[in-house]
């Protein structure tokens, strides 16, 4: 009968951790939705491409952009250098990748 209470307990701390690693769990397509807004939309974006960890992106106009929010995103920084951004992502440039591609 102990047992059983123990593997009741185990089963259910299985399902807190499971429900945890779910919420951590970043949904990239929603975060990909979020940069192209941060970006000043889709109409203001010229063209992009991803490099190892950086994501290079041109834009109609730099003023749209909000810096702030993409730095909220998880960004390690951003360089601008006239109407280019290199925002440099991280590990999760590739996953950005992914999720861009289908949404633009």
């Amino acid at each position: 009968m102990e047992y059983v209470q123990y593997l009741i307990i185990i089963i259910i701390l299985l399902i807190i951790a499971l429900a945890i690693t779910r919420t951590k769990k970043k949904d990239f397509r929603l975060e990909a939705n979020k940069l192209i807004n941060y970006l000043g939309g889709a109409s203001n974006i010229i063209g992009y491409e991803f490099n190892k960890s950086r994501f290079i992106v041109n834009v109609h106009d730099v003023t749209k952009v909000n810096k702030d929010g993409i730095q909220k995103l998880g960004a390690r920084g951003i360089v601008e250098i006239e109407n280019q951004l290199k925002i440099i992502l991280g590990e999760n440039a590739k996953q950005f990748e992914k999720y861009m591609k289908d949404l633009k």
